[in-house]
């Protein structure tokens, strides 16, 4: 059966405040699939995460997502209409450091959040299981949480509207060593149980290899992405 791609790039090339320009000659990433990418710092990832989402074009080469070309989408609300495919985790994402963790996870669904109504509170409540946060955490202000449980927020805040592509932006920048593996392994679960295609940009090799079913190395001065064995040879 033929292979649907949720990702293409090709021959990508892109000018902003790095050494260098960033490239990327070719990623494909196929629907359910996850891959992880190396080699971003951030300022490098969060244009790649713009560049994935049409909220920028290459100067040159070509970014399809679900077929189609991002140079295609022709306004802004055409292009605010696609975002609804792409789920975000990013520590650039806003969490409302005063509210509740129940009331920002609330917040894709409703404004109507000071107090969480009962079927809402359920829904989130779900959803925060769904990403490995306990129960306990969902009535303290979000400017409270442990680092992990902060990244755990972003992921179920990332994947509440269902979308189809989840991309990371050094979902672990924050996290202590020791919680990064565990965190891994709660993403790629929400990842298989939802059939989310993933792309995770991160210098974290044991989240990579925990999290990818390919794990890629890129060679800032050619664009090439290099496989990288997760075993240990």
């Amino acid at each position: 059966m033929p292979v649907t791609l949720v990702l293409e790039v090709q021959g990508l090339r892109k000018n902003y405040l790095g050494l260098r320009p960033l490239r990327v000659k070719d990623l494909a990433i196929a629907a359910g699939e996850r891959v992880a990418v190396q080699g971003f710092d951030a300022a490098a990832a969060e244009l790649l995460v713009n560049l994935v989402t049409g909220a920028t074009l290459p100067e040159e080469g070509v970014v399809r997502t679900f077929g189609r070309n991002t140079a295609d989408i022709a306004t802004g609300d055409e292009w605010l209409a696609s975002l609804d495919r792409f789920g975000i985790v990013s520590d650039r994402a806003v969490l409302l450091e005063g509210s509740t963790l129940a009331q920002n996870l609330a917040m894709p669904f409703t404004l109507d959040i000071d107090p969480v109504e009962p079927e809402m509170l359920a829904t989130v409540t779900e959803l925060a299981r769904e990403c490995g946060i306990a129960p306990e955490w969902l009535t303290q202000p979000a400017g409270s949480l442990p680092p992990d449980v902060r990244a755990r927020a972003h992921l179920a805040r990332g994947i509440a509207m269902g979308p189809e592509l989840l991309v990371l932006e050094h979902p672990t920048a924050s996290v202590a060593e020791p919680d990064r593996v565990p965190l891994a392994a709660d993403f790629a679960r929400v990842c298989e149980r939802r059939g989310l295609a993933a792309l995770a940009i991160t210098l974290d090799e044991p989240f990579a290899k925990a999290f990818a079913s390919r794990v890629l190395a890129l060679n800032g001065a050619t664009g090439e992405l290099k496989e990288e064995k997760k075993g240990w040879w």
